[in-house]
């Protein structure tokens, strides 16, 4: 069973490429070359303060494979180009993914150097996929790790995102909103995400409705009433703490409607004092049950402060610097050849060389944690472990129905618990548990020397 695609996929498939990638494949073909070729994609290093990855993506790799395709409008263009012949125009018009795909299922605690997903597939085909696969397992990865981070920072308080209108574009907007949700989010303030996902969708109101009313009590009281749905007012328009105060006296009599108040939010000043402050207040006020949010430039380091402080905010809203990645606002991801009909293939350029063979990673786990992962040549026998490259996909069709969200979600979870102390850490620095087998580095070992 295949996902629905969004409109205009499948139209676009094949021209979300490089053109390298199309001039390669017409060499290919000049060539007489489509015999079968395995590319591994997995990232370099982990970047900026990362000790771990969240595999994500997948979803919207296999997505794309599926939508490889050239139609007339997109053949037409490519020969508006003037670079290609109508021999290899017209070898596009047929072509589809006919390959196998072995990845690890979202979610799934990663490392650098480890495949998160190889391509078995006539090497035409396997080499067109390239930007697009990297476009969609570099940029998920990249969020859904970031996410992870704010997650642990969290300690078990919610947090939601909202970071659509600063991230990079539509696409990256409603990426960004389900990596995040995977990693670990309780939910997202963009509508589009969360109905195409099914991710829960929460936020509360603007300054600018605030500033569009006479008094902020008549603003509180007129969202409500109109939204009365767990409403959260925004309290820090003028002076947060009269605003509190006022939100208080507009819950009391909201409450003598039937409508309850969910929480205040915070979005600017000393969010840890003044959450203390406005505790107070509403406590004192009987209203024990309205939660505390907070935003305003927040980060995992934001949040892993304020929960040290010991600040009584029971959630917290996170958006640029997740949606656009971090301190480090990019994945070296990386999609090479490791093996044509010939045999194994190893790029030996200084600071990128890659290891030969198509590979498989194996981990132990004790007591629920993560002791270290094995890349091993796959089926190298007596390799501990258990594999974490799965089969999706065979002759271009998926072996099972897509995964739900949730399923990732779950995954993640359990994978987050596993991780020591050490690999928790936001200080970044810690080694990664990551070695090569016997028969791999055996044979990198041989052919590096041109053995």
């Amino acid at each position: 069973m295949s996902a629905p695609r969004r409109p205009g996929e499948a139209a676009a498939g094949g021209l979300l490429t490089d053109l390298y990638q199309l001039t390669m494949a017409a060499a290919y073909l000049a060539d007489g070359n489509h015999a079968p070729a395995t590319f591994e994609l997995w990232a370099r290093r982990l970047g900026g303060r990362r000790n771990f990855l969240v595999a994500a993506g997948l979803e919207e790799a296999l997505r794309r494979l599926e939508a490889l395709r050239f139609d007339e409008d997109a053949l037409a263009r490519l020969g508006s180009l003037g670079r290609f012949r109508p021999e290899f125009l017209g070898f596009l018009r047929d072509l589809r993914f006919t390959g196998e795909v072995w990845a690890m299922p979202e979610g799934t605690i990663a490392f650098a150097g480890e495949p998160l997903l190889r391509v078995t597939a006539p090497i035409i085909e396997a080499q067109l996929a390239e930007t697009f696969l990297l476009n969609a397992i570099g940029f998920h990865t990249l969020i859904a790790s970031q996410a992870a981070r704010v997650t642990l920072a969290a300690r078990g308080r919610a947090w939601v995102e909202f970071g659509a209108r600063r991230a990079h574009g539509a696409d990256a907007a409603r990426a960004a909103a389900r990596s995040a949700y995977l990693a670990g989010a309780a939910a997202t303030s963009l509508v589009a995400a969360g109905l195409e996902f099914g991710i829960p969708v929460g936020g509360t109101m603007a300054h600018s409705y605030i500033l569009s009313h006479p008094s902020e009590r008549e603003a509180f009281l007129a969202f409500a009433r109109a939204c009365p749905t767990d409403p959260v007012l925004l309290i820090d328009t003028f002076d947060t703490v009269a605003g509190a105060r006022i939100a208080a006296e507009a819950a009391r009599e909201l409450a003598a409607e039937g409508i309850e108040v969910a929480g205040v939010r915070l979005d600017s000043g000393d969010l840890g004092d003044l959450a203390g402050r406005v505790r107070r207040l509403l406590d004192e006020a009987g209203l024990p049950g309205i939660r505390i949010l907070v935003s305003g430039g927040l980060d995992e380091d934001g949040v892993a402060a304020l929960v040290a402080s010991g600040a009584p905010i029971d959630g917290f809203g996170v958006g640029t610097r997740l949606v656009t990645g971090g301190e480090e606002p990019s994945l070296d991801a990386v999609y090479k050849l490791v093996q044509t009909a010939a045999g194994p293939r190893m790029k030996t350029s200084t600071g990128k060389a890659t290891l030969p063979g198509v590979k498989q990673v194996h981990r132990v786990e004790e007591a629920g944690r993560i002791v270290g992962d094995t890349v091993a040549l796959a089926g190298e026998p007596g390799v501990e472990g258990w594999p974490l490259l799965h089969q999706v996909m065979a002759e271009g069709r998926r072996l099972d129905p897509p995964e739900t969200l949730e399923a990732a979600r779950e995954r993640c979870r359990a994978g987050l618990a596993s991780l020591s102390e050490r690999l928790r850490s936001r200080e970044g620095g810690a080694a990664a548990p990551v070695r090569l087998s016997p028969g791999l580095g055996a044979l990198a070992g041989r052919m590096a020397v041109g053995d």
